[in-house]
């Protein structure tokens, strides 16, 4: 029910008022739809802004052209000095083999020198006895040339090497590589992007933010074995090397 409006008194003459319903539009009314539009608004403005964020990824294979090793010797005696004094020897003669097989001081460093305890354990007593010393060490080498990987593990096996392992192959010069899986991982991003674009029915606008995503490559098979003073090197097949990149990409958005 709506009462009607008083009239007013004013320098003797009366003004009417006016007066709303519940079913009548007002001021309420236009401030309450103002403020819907606006929102509307700003929910769109916000989505825009948000852009549109891709990875994208690229490969490269390439030929290994070098390789990593290590290689070790053991040695085991009464003593911990006769085990060192007996490593100590045949690693001398590895060393001598290396470089006459040609390998560069640079690409030779010692990786470790260990001695231990050789204990045996007595299950009847539950005690265990020292029976000698074991003395190993193993150097890291960098083969440059592949062709030489399969004649220098033939020699340094031949002068006493007893422990191969860590076969990794790699390719001397990775920038030129990574700079191409690089342009593939954008060129991807970019694929990417246009096609959701042009599902979603906007357009990409300018690239507001870019950065690269760290790539952890997995390790290429690594070979560990025993070798006994007679045998021969194994045949090596290097195969081929993953040069990886990946790229993130935010774009910016039209209608």
């Amino acid at each position: 029910m709506v009462l009607p409006a008083k009239p007013a008194i004013e320098n003797g003459k009366s003004r009417s008022r006016r007066t709303y319903s519940r079913n009548s539009p007002g001021p309420r009314w236009r401030t309450g739809a103002l403020a819907a539009v606006l929102c509307t608004l700003a929910g769109a403005a916000a989505a825009q802004e948000g852009g549109l964020t891709v990875t994208g990824h690229g490969e490269v294979m390439a030929v290994p052209d070098m390789a990593r090793i290590s290689l070790g010797v053991t040695q085991e005696a009464e003593t911990a000095q006769a085990a060192m004094t007996a490593m100590s020897a045949d690693m001398r003669d590895v060393m001598a083999a290396i470089a006459e097989a040609g390998l560069e001081d640079r690409d030779i460093q010692t990786g470790s020198l260990r001695l231990d305890l050789v204990q045996q354990y007595d299950r009847e007593t539950g005690e265990s006895t020292i029976t000698g010393y074991r003395a190993s060490t193993d150097v890291d080498l960098r083969v440059r040339v592949l062709d030489d990987l399969g004649p220098v593990l033939d020699a340094v096996v031949g002068e006493g090497a007893t422990q191969i392992s860590g076969l990794v192959f790699d390719v001397a010069d990775r920038s030129g590589l990574l700079d191409e899986a690089r342009r593939s991982a954008v060129a991807d991003a970019r694929a990417k992007a246009e096609l959701y674009a042009d599902a979603a029915g906007v357009t990409l606008g300018s690239i507001s933010e870019m950065r690269e995503t760290e790539t952890v490559e997995p390790p290429r098979p690594m070979m560990r074995m025993a070798m006994d003073q007679e045998g021969a090197g194994p045949p090596i097949a290097a195969g081929e090397l993953a040069i990886n990149a990946d790229v993130t990409v935010t774009w910016d958005l039209g209608a």
